[in-house]
């Protein structure tokens, strides 16, 4: 039987965020988030499993995300963060990859102020490390980004590589391109996977969940159809997801993706993108996460 896996969500502690995202006006995220927040979410949806992602640039939040996965039974894996230019970056890296839940990194491409960052042959040496104890790269990326994605993940072919919230389209303002042509490049490399998470935070001011799903659906035939049933999985994003215009909880956005995966992918195809594929992209293994 297939593991049903969350493969992107968030814990973190506000009092250790001073001065960085989320600010305070953002009420609906802006407390402490951990396992007993989400547990309830995940029993009712049947979810065994998640994929705790950074939300943090810092080892010290990395740190305690792992200290949060050693707790947490649910969390089967976590993508952390280590400065990839930094001098001993690949020691950093290895010193990541010891922790048995360790999975990947993401550097907070989106955040920073050069839009090719990812794009330099000083992430080389920190690559090479990540390709050699098997880990995964988180692409926290925006449709700037692509083109030096693009050219990043051509460059490191060995290394697997998943693009976070779609790349995060501007729904609510540009439409589908410059998106639409940029993610069908990324595509065509068979090293480059996609999380179909975030989608409904970038969508804008829609309080009706059918207005919101109807909006949305596009995007989601878009990545169906570029990464298929093998290069697709689903993620919440929580608690990100809260700040949804639509109001729409956890079991909302799961429902309307299933219900769009299948009408793009055919039934066959849940079991892949609602866990088996997170499970072959994090090495999760068919057992439970405990």
């Amino acid at each position: 039987m297939t593991l049903r896996i969350d493969a992107h969500q968030h814990y973190w502690r506000i009092g250790a965020r001073a001065g960085c995202w989320p600010p305070r006006e953002l009420e609906a995220i802006h407390r402490d988030f951990g396992p007993g927040d989400l547990a309830p979410e995940l029993a009712k949806a049947r979810i065994d499993g998640t994929v705790l992602v950074q939300s943090l640039p810092t080892e010290e939040d990395t740190r305690y995300l792992l200290g949060v996965a050693e707790q947490a039974p649910t969390v089967c894996a976590v993508v952390g963060w280590v400065d990839l230019k930094a001098a001993d970056a690949a020691v950093k890296v290895a010193a990541f990859a010891e922790h048995p839940k360790s999975r990947g990194l993401r550097p907070m491409l989106q955040d920073l102020p050069d839009d090719a960052w990812i794009d330099d042959p000083l992430l080389d040496r920190a690559i090479v490390a990540m390709i050699a104890h098997d880990l995964r790269f988180d692409a926290l990326v925006m449709p700037r980004h692509l083109d030096a994605l693009h050219a990043f993940a051509q460059r490191h072919s060995g290394l697997r590589i998943v693009i976070d919230h779609a790349a995060k389209p501007a729904i609510a303002t540009e439409g589908m391109e410059p998106w639409r042509s940029m993610m069908t490049r990324l595509a065509l490399l068979p090293n480059v996977y996609c999380k179909l998470s975030g989608l409904w935070t970038e969508a804008g001011s829609v309080t009706d969940i059918d207005a919101m799903t109807k909006r949305v659906r596009p995007y989601i035939g878009v990545v169906a159809d570029l990464f298929g049933p093998e290069r697709l999985m689903w993620g919440s994003d929580w608690p990100v997801l809260r700040l949804s215009s639509a109001c729409g909880g956890y079991g909302e956005w799961l429902a309307a993706c299933e219900n769009d995966c299948e009408r793009f992918l055919g039934r066959a195809a849940l079991p892949a993108v609602f866990g088996g594929n997170a499970c072959n992209f994090y090495r999760l293994g068919a057992a439970p996460c405990a």
